[in-house]
């Protein structure tokens, strides 16, 4: 089969398209032939090697998985005997970063439990932009966040593949959301229900006197004592993304200025989780969520895909076509 394999850290250019053995199922794992995948910061990191304190979980001189790649849709092929959940046939998505990854390839073997059942409204395209950045939109949302019917909500970083999600799912808890994104991506925040948008290119969102309960830093470079400004009282702020300063300030800060009253200051990392991916798939065929992708690439397009992604600027996701 075709994969994307690299044997050492750096630059897109060192992604390499070449023929690998196609995998075999294990007992209790499902082969699945892949349709399309999508990229994920995760991805950079693991292509990079970038944090260095990544590497002690990547690899620490090259890299510890040849083949990258977390997200995927496509269809079954074979089953292990002790499966139970698939059957060939069955069209699925799902997040390979708690099992090895291998995305970036036409076939790869994978424990059921890593998989859903592709929403029937989905194109593979669209399925295989949801799993990694959905799923970290809910998990930031509703378990660190811990969003409530009623809130004021604010996403700095709304208009990219993690925001855009969390601004529909944060809508689907009943809140009022307000997004932060640049002049060009204010059209897009609003086609997917933000109730408010502030284009940072001509406003300074720290200054202003609206105050939320919950706030998700996915972007930017505000120092967290400027988030805490902007909270309510026993509000939360979650970092997800963003500068490596601010990364820095909510791990090492943000417990020390959670201590000094009831705002809740922590970064978060998310886990890949069978039952949020089935939780994420009900709002997706509901209509509640629906994924926004920026451009596809192929297979072979991949470290061009990659160059584009690392500018920063992807509105939704950038998908990956195999």
């Amino acid at each position: 089969m075709k994969a994307i394999v690299y044997n050492k850290y750096g630059p897109p250019d060192v992604l390499k398209l070449t023929e690998v053995e196609k995998p075999i199922p294990q007992d209790n794992q499902v082969l699945v032939k892949i349709h399309a995948t999508s990229l994920n910061y995760g991805n950079l990191v693991l292509l990079k090697g970038e944090p260095f304190l990544a590497r002690f979980a990547f690899g620490l001189l090259k890299p510890k998985y040849s083949i990258p790649g977390g997200d995927i849709a496509g269809h079954v092929e074979a089953v292990g005997k002790d499966v139970t959940q698939f059957q060939p046939g069955n069209e699925v998505f799902g997040d390979l970063s708690g099992c090895g990854w291998g995305g970036f390839a036409e076939y790869v073997s994978v424990p059921e439990n890593a998989l859903a059942l592709k929403p029937a409204n989905l194109s593979f395209e669209e399925a295989a932009a949801v799993p990694m950045a959905g799923v970290t939109a809910l998990q930031c949302l509703r378990d660190r966040g811990k969003i409530q019917s009623g809130q004021k909500v604010l996403i700095n970083g709304a208009s990219g593949g993690v925001g855009t999600f969390a601004v529909q799912i944060a809508k689907s808890f009943g809140v009022e959301v307000t997004g932060v994104c640049s002049t060009r991506n204010l059209a897009i925040l609003r086609s997917i229900g933000a109730d408010h948008a502030i284009d940072y290119t001509k406003e300074d969102f720290t200054k202003k006197t609206q105050s939320y309960d919950l706030i998700l830093g996915i972007n930017g470079y505000q120092p967290i004592s400027a988030y805490k400004r902007l909270l309510r009282p026993n509000g939360n702020f979650v970092h997800v993304g963003g500068s490596g300063s601010q990364l820095f300030q909510a791990m090492v800060l943000g417990p020390w200025l959670s201590m000094m009253g009831g705002k809740k200051m922590s970064s978060f990392l998310q886990r890949s989780n069978q039952k949020d991916l089935i939780y994420i798939k009900e709002l997706l065929e509901t209509g509640k969520v629906k994924p926004v992708i920026d451009r596809c690439y192929t297979l072979n397009e991949l470290p061009e895909a990659f160059k584009y992604f690392e500018e920063g600027h992807a509105q939704g996701k950038v998908v990956i076509t195999v």
